[in-house]
């Protein structure tokens, strides 16, 4: 079992280093089953990697729901991150359908279908980034995670909305377009042209309108982020990267469309140390 927690330990720290630094600042005790949670999200989020159909993915996806939904007697399926999650799973009560909804929502990521609207984007982020932070807080505090969600919807869309500006070079390169339809209308440009990356000025000004949503919910949680208990902050601990990526990516929208944004880690082990001693004050 020992070396089944280093083999998912490992698969966070490869896979999401930066989440993989924040269980770092959560009490001994808890640490294992927040890497359970980070490395079931890094596996999903790596499924379009390691494709080249949706079928297969679909075929995955489907894998995860058949194994969560079935009984847990104790046996092990044989594959460490798949265990360890039903193991926290049962052992801090976790809702089945949040993981459920969470796999659903990993479906768009398979295919190459524009992203609709404002409200799909948001959808998307509550289903995933927005979840795993409300998953995370009932693995530290059940009793005070739920009158958090609505800070953790801003929060989770906020950093969701950042990494995909971060990866946008390659979901372009990809054919994927995150960026919502309707705000890409809004700019004067499409799906379509936005990926094909023809005129540079309204993909410039579709990158900045996707900067200002993102920078919409960081507001909307950093207003209320003071009130965030102390033992619900290493959950919400990613923020304070997120303040600093936004912030980067003001102004300097044809270094987004580069991928040419970023913090050394000297920066993001500062920006996490200060939040974890101090919070959002």
């Amino acid at each position: 079992m020992e070396n089944a927690s280093s083999l998912v330990t490992q698969a966070v720290r490869e896979a999401d280093h930066d989440r993989y630094l924040t269980t770092l600042y959560a009490p001994p005790g808890k640490r294992a089953p927040l890497m359970a949670l980070y490395a079931f999200n890094a596996e999903i989020a790596g499924v379009r990697d390691r494709i080249r159909e949706a079928l297969p993915g679909e075929v995955r996806l489907q894998w995860w729901r058949d194994m969560l939904a079935a009984p847990y007697p104790g046996e092990e399926t044989g594959q460490p991150v798949a265990d360890a999650l039903r193991a926290t799973i049962k052992d801090y009560s976790l809702p089945l359908p949040a993981f459920e909804n969470y796999l659903e929502a990993r479906i768009f990521d398979l295919y190459d279908d524009p992203m609709p609207s404002r409200t799909d984007l948001e959808g998307y982020c509550g289903e995933t980034a927005c979840t795993l932070i409300q998953l995370a807080s009932v693995v530290l505090d059940p009793d005070k995670a739920s009158g958090f969600s609505e800070l953790a919807g801003h929060a989770g869309c906020a950093q969701a909305m950042t990494g995909l500006l971060l990866l946008l070079p390659l979901h372009r390169a990809r054919g994927q377009c995150y960026i919502p339809a309707d705000l890409l209308r809004a700019v004067g440009t499409s799906p379509q042209d936005f990926i094909k990356g023809e005129n540079a000025e309204t993909a410039k000004r579709a990158v900045a309108a996707m900067v200002a949503l993102a920078r919409e919910h960081l507001s909307a949680f950093e207003k209320n982020a003071a009130s965030l208990p102390e033992t619900l902050r290493p959950a919400y601990l990613p923020l304070a990267m997120t303040s600093a990526w936004v912030r980067r990516m003001e102004g300097r929208e044809s270094a987004v469309l580069d991928g040419g944004i970023s913090l050394s880690h000297l920066r993001r082990h500062w920006l996490l140390w200060r939040h974890a001693m101090r919070g959002w004050r």
